[in-house]
């Protein structure tokens, strides 16, 4: 890790900090505490157990693509390499978008295939994770809208599902139907930059427009593979939708630990949307994620918890679906040794 790359993930802990602690604050550290205190053991430890299977069913989804791209690799492997990218998106800004490149450098290393291919498999697991969670979400917020009437923060979150839904398709789509201007562009915008690196650093890379946008041309293609393979589509799709339905059981438990059960129905809406906002620009959303999830929890009708109820069982939760995935994953990156990490 560069020291400008230290300085921003130093930033992102600080605000995450800023945050989780302003949380504890306005919720009550006593009440926090007490809560937390009730924590059942045992239930706490099925909850890493059900963290370790959303791991397990998206690294299958990685091995999928994979395999699509002509890659073969154990589910063993794929399931390191996906805490891998866990571990970059938890430790860097932006989540995924953060992560990415780390994690496509990790997967041509363990998997020895190329990098773009890597980064295209990455790209598409993350695309087709997104797919899942806008629908649970949008089937939860229809779930609401029949049994209560909609307050301002189910709305705010509702419009926010809806404009995601519809735009994040819209852009990928018109990306696509302009992938050889946009592959021209990006070989036109790289070119210089990589020509301006390579004078303080070397790099093992062709600085060539024609080579750069030659490598773009292989991203795209690996993309067009995967989009058009039904089988590895749909194993891929189940996969991705058994990993948020785990994630769903884990917070489920952690209400259950602390002996405040919610209905499962709440967190077919609360857990995608909480999801959005790792987008936030802190280390694999930390912070933005637990004042989202505190903030819905909190204030949905069919939740019924207090603040303290909420937090403390947010912490339990984001507790195993934070940190499980950087303890394996930075193993990993330790043992494969990315220097770019």
């Amino acid at each position: 890790m560069n020291d400008a790359q230290l300085r921003t993930t130093i930033l992102g802990f600080l605000g995450t900090f800023a945050i989780l602690g302003l949380l504890s604050y306005f919720v009550g550290i006593e009440g926090l505490v007490r809560e937390l205190r009730r924590a059942d053991g045992e239930m706490v430890a099925l909850l890493v157990v059900v963290t370790l299977g959303w791991l397990a069913a998206w690294g299958f989804g990685l091995r999928t693509v994979l395999d699509v791209l002509g890659v073969d690799v154990s589910f063993l492997k794929s399931f390191f390499i996906l805490n891998g990218a866990m571990f970059s998106n938890n430790i860097t800004p932006f989540g995924q978008a953060g992560g990415e490149p780390v994690t496509a450098l990790l997967i041509s290393k363990v998997a020895d295939t190329e990098y773009e291919r890597g980064l295209a498999a990455i790209a598409s697991v993350d695309s087709l994770n997104f797919v899942p969670s806008i629908v649970l979400a949008l089937g939860g917020a229809g779930f609401y809208a029949t049994q209560t009437s909609f307050g301002r923060r189910l709305r705010l979150a509702t419009a926010a599902i809806v404009v995601l839904s519809v735009a994040v398709p819209f852009v990928g789509f018109f990306g696509w139907r302009n992938r050889q201007a946009l592959q021209r562009a990006i070989a036109r915008v790289l070119a210089p930059i990589l020509r301006f690196v390579s004078r303080v650093a070397p790099v093992d890379v062709s600085l060539k427009r024609d080579a750069l946008e030659s490598r773009v041309g292989e991203f795209f293609d690996s993309i067009e593979r995967v989009a058009t393979n039904r089988r590895g589509l749909t194993l891929a799709l189940t996969a991705s939708t058994v990993g948020w339905v785990c994630q769903m059981v884990a917070l489920w438990l952690a209400f259950l630990a602390i002996g405040s059960p919610i209905p499962f129905s709440v967190l077919l809406f609360v857990v995608p949307v909480g999801a959005i906002a790792g987008v936030t620009p802190l280390p694999g959303g930390a912070g933005g994620i637990e004042a989202v999830l505190v903030g819905l929890l909190s204030s949905l009708p069919g939740a019924a918890v207090g603040w303290e109820t909420a937090f403390a069982a947010v912490i339990i939760f984001r507790g195993a679906v934070y940190w499980v995935p950087i303890a394996i994953g930075g193993t990993v990156v330790s043992v494969v040794g990315i220097d770019s990490v």
